[in-house]
């Protein structure tokens, strides 16, 4: 409650308590009466209920007319601070709502995450900590009423609908998550997302083997299974604690600055085709080279020294956010001339 609020209530009681007292005290002067009958004459008056019988006397006919008089100015003082109240809830409310909106428009390179359950809010809070920009979009109320707590930003609309990825910024965006709850609704938003643009990272999910199968026929890039997923870690755990650990340690933002990276090697690189021993990565940026994926999809794993990176790789790396960085600038250096 703001300062405005809380002087409106205070003047408003005062008024309230000045003409019932004062009508209670005049009643009972003009009219001989009891305060119990003064106090009831004074509110059915200010009311505006009516009268409780007529009153005798000028006096007590002026001080009648005064507190209806008054009864009225009072309600009608707060009736105009109820709609004001209310005219400025709405205004804000739709300030903020043109901020977030300007917020989306503004987007580049994001993520659109639609549906925003137990999936999705746990990938939006992996970005979130990772510094990604990201955008919700779901239908359900009560989805957008957490995305509304938790101050991401959201639209409401489905993924399956081309006008709310639109909306979403879908032609700037890097990705797509199909996380809803229904495999046929992420299946229609896969197709939807993949008939916008075909270049897009989609990763959908899914709940068995043959949702799978359609999502990846539908165009999604990769499919997740959270329940199968979820018995493998259980299994990794039970057997190899410590190797799950510290996958989780490096592959989540929830736990020291150690994170996985990968990096695609582009044309315009100026180190492209040099070896790892050229480039002295380790010494230049204190990150670990632990893999190579070649264009066909071959993975080089702890790859030689000597192995050459070369136009179209994906260097996948381990270390700190520093490291990383160093790593990545290393990779997109611009060529003399370009």
């Amino acid at each position: 409650m703001d300062r405005a609020d809380l002087r409106r209530i205070t003047i408003a009681a005062t008024a309230i308590a000045v003409v019932f007292g004062g009508g209670t005290a005049g009643f009972a002067a003009l009219l001989h009466e009891s305060w119990h009958d003064a106090f009831y004459r004074t509110v059915v008056t200010a009311t505006l209920t009516g009268l409780d019988s007529t009153p005798r006397g000028t006096g007590a006919e002026l001080l009648t007319i005064g507190i209806a008089l008054a009864g009225v100015a009072i309600f009608g003082y707060l009736v105009a601070g109820a709609l004001d109240a209310i005219a400025h809830e709405v205004a804000g409310e739709t300030r903020k709502t043109k901020r977030r909106l300007r917020m989306i428009d503004a987007l580049n390179d994001h993520f659109i995450i639609c549906g925003y359950g137990r999936v999705g809010r746990r990938a939006a809070e992996e970005f979130a900590a990772s510094g990604q920009p990201f955008v919700v979009l779901d239908f359900n109320p009560e989805a957008l009423a957490v995305a509304k707590e938790r101050g991401v930003l959201y639209l409401e609309g489905r993924g399956s609908e081309d006008d709310d990825l639109v909306r979403a910024g879908i032609d700037r965006a890097k990705g797509l998550l199909a996380s809803a709850d229904s495999d046929a609704e992420n299946l229609y938003i896969t197709l939807s997302a993949r008939a916008r643009r075909s270049e897009l990272t989609i990763v959908a999910r899914a709940s068995d083997e043959e949702a799978e199968r359609k999502l990846q026929l539908a165009g999604a890039d990769r499919v997740v299974r959270p329940y199968t997923a979820a018995g493998v870690e259980m299994a990794k755990l039970a057997l190899k604690p410590q190797v799950a650990a510290f996958l989780e340690l490096v592959s989540t933002h929830t736990g020291p600055d150690l994170r996985f990276e990968e990096i695609e090697v582009h044309a315009d690189c100026a180190h492209a085709g040099m070896t790892i021993r050229e480039l002295a990565i380790r010494r230049t940026t204190g990150a670990v080279v632990i893999a190579i994926r070649k264009p066909g999809g071959r993975f080089d794993i702890t790859p030689d020294p000597d192995e050459r990176i070369g136009v179209g790789d994906v260097v996948i790396a381990i270390g700190t956010e520093p490291e990383l960085r160093a790593l990545e600038d290393l990779f997109t250096t611009r060529a003399v001339g370009v």
